[in-house]
C-alpha cells in the first residue's frame, strides 16, 4: 500500500524556528518545536498556572492536565496511564529508577548493559554497582555496530537481574533487535530496561509489543520541551521520595507548563502520522548515503535497513570539531563529539573527540541534504 507523502513545505510552516537559513541537523540533541507545543506551554502559564488540589479555576484545569498529560504518555508509548511518569530529563529519571531497584538487589548481582547505550543507560548502573557491590558486564558490537545478540547470550547468568539496552544509537544510528533482546532477558530471570530516547523521534513505541519492562524516552528529541518521560510495567519497590504523594515513582510538583507542551507535541505527531514521517526520513537517508563523498568515512550500518537516520561520520584530514565549524559558517547545524555514547566511540578508536554527527528528522528537506554534502565536497 504506497504512503501518502509528506507535505514538508507545511509541515516547516508549522516552525517559527525553521524559517531561518541554517538546517538543522542537530535534532539528535533536540529537535525544534512546533509553534502549538510554544503556544500550549505559554497557554498554560497564562491561563492555568497553579499547584495542584486546590478548589479554583486554575488549580482545577492544573489536576485536569496532569490526568490528560497521563494520557497522552499513554497513548505515546502504548500503556496505562498510571504506568507512564514525568521527571526533569531521562537520565535523572533513570538514577531515581535505578536506586529504587537497587534497594531489591544484592552484592554479587549482575546488570549487563551495552557498547552502543547512551552513558544515561550506563552510568546510573556503574553508579549502583559501586555502591552496592554489583557486578556490571559491557554486551560488545560486531565492527559494523549492530548488538552482538550471541555474546549477550553467553553473558547472562542466573545472577543477571538488568538488561539495559538502547532501541537505537544516539551516535551512529543502529537499530537493535529489541524483542530478542527482551526474550534473552526475560528468558535469564531479568529485567529489560530500554532507553528509546533517540528511537522517540523516529517511530511509533508499543510497550507492550516489545515486552519491555522499564522504558525511558525524552520528550525534547520528539517536537517536545525539556522532560523525561518513562515507562515502568514492574513493581520495582519502595521509591525515594515525600509520603503524602499519589504516583509510586513521580517524587515532586511537575513542570506543568512542559506537560502542557508534551500534550501538544503527542498531538502534533498524531496529526502527521508516522508512516509519512518513516517515509521522509527514509528518503533523506538513503539520498546522504548515496552522495557521502569518498572523503567521508561512515561509522555504522551503510545501508537504510537497521537504521535511524542519524549517521556519524569523519572527514580525511579534517578534526570533527573543525568540520563542525566550517559547516556552521555554511549555516548547517551538526554536532561533533562523542555525544555521551561514551562506549560506541571508545569501541570503534575514536575518543573523545569522537565523530561528526548529523541526523535527519521529518522537517528537514532534500534540498537540505544535498546543502550538506556539497559541503563536506568542498572540505
Amino acid at each position: 500500500m504506497s504512503t501518502v507523502a509528506l507535505d514538508v513545505d507545511a509541515i516547516r510552516a508549522r516552525f517559527t524556528a525553521l524559517q531561518g537559513p541554517t538546517a538543522l541537523f542537530d535534532g539528535p540533541g533536540g529537535t525544534q518545536c512546533p509553534d502549538s507545543v510554544i503556544d500550549a506551554i505559554a497557554g498554560y502559564l497564562r491561563e492555568s498556572n497553579a499547584n495542584l488540589g486546590g478548589p479554583f479555576g486554575s488549580s482545577r484545569r492544573s489536576d485536569a492536565l496532569i490526568v490528560q498529560a497521563h494520557r497522552a504518555a499513554a497513548s505515546f508509548l502504548g500503556c496505562e496511564p498510571a504506568e507512564a511518569i514525568f521527571g526533569q530529563n531521562m537520565t535523572t529519571l533513570n538514577f531515581m529508577l535505578t536506586r529504587t531497584l537497587g534497594r531489591t538487589l544484592k552484592a554479587g548481582d549482575e546488570i549487563l548493559v551495552t557498547r552502543l547505550d547512551h552513558d544515561g543507560n550506563v552510568a546510573p548502573w556503574l553508579e549502583l554497582a559501586h555502591d552496592l557491590d554489583l557486578k556490571v558486564g559491557f554486551v560488545d558490537l560486531h565492527d559494523d555496530t549492530t548488538l552482538d545478540l550471541d555474546g549477550l547470550e553467553r553473558q547472562l547468568t542466573d545472577r543477571t537481574r538488568v538488561v539495559a539496552f538502547p532501541l537505537a544509537s544516539n551516535a551512529v544510528g543502529t537499530l537493535t533487535d529489541a524483542r530478542r533482546i527482551v526474550e534473552l532477558a526475560h528468558g535469564a530471570g531479568a529485567l529489560a530496561w530500554a532507553d528509546a530516547v533517540h528511537y522517540g523521534p523516529h517511530a511509533p513505541i508499543d510497550v507492550g509489543e516489545l515486552g519491555v519492562d522499564v522504558l525511558l524516552c525524552s520528550p525534547y528529541k520528539f517536537f517536545g520541551p525539556h522532560l523525561g518521560l518513562a515507562f515502568v510495567g514492574v513493581d520495582l519497590g519502595r521509591t525515594y521520595k515525600v509520603r503524602p504523594a499519589d504516583h509510586p515513582y513521580e517524587t515532586g510538583t511537575l513542570a506543568h507548563e512542559l506537560l502542557a507542551g508534551f500534550i501538544a507535541a503527542v498531538e502534533y505527531i498524531e496529526s502527521i502520522g508516522w508512516a509519512p514521517i518513516q517515509a521522509q526520513e527514509r528518503a533523506l537517508g538513503q539520498q546522504f548515503l548515496d552522495g557521502l563523498p569518498a572523503s567521508c568515512t561512515l561509522y555504522g550500518v551503510p545501508t537504510m535497513e537497521s537504521r535511524v537516520p542519524t549517521f556519524a561520520f569523519n572527514v580525511a584530514d579534517r578534526s570533527p570539531r573543525f568540520v563542525a565549524e566550517q559547516l556552521a559558517e555554511r549555516a548547517i547545524a551538526v554536532w561533533d563529539g562523542d555525544y555521551y555514547a561514551v562506549e560506541v566511540m571508545q569501541r570503534l578508536g575514536l575518543g573523545s573527540e569522537g565523530a561528526v554527527r548529523a541526523g535527519f528528522v521529518h522537517y528537514n528537506t532534500a534540498a537540505e541534504v544535498e546543502r550538506l554534502l556539497a559541503a563536506l565536497g568542498d572540505l
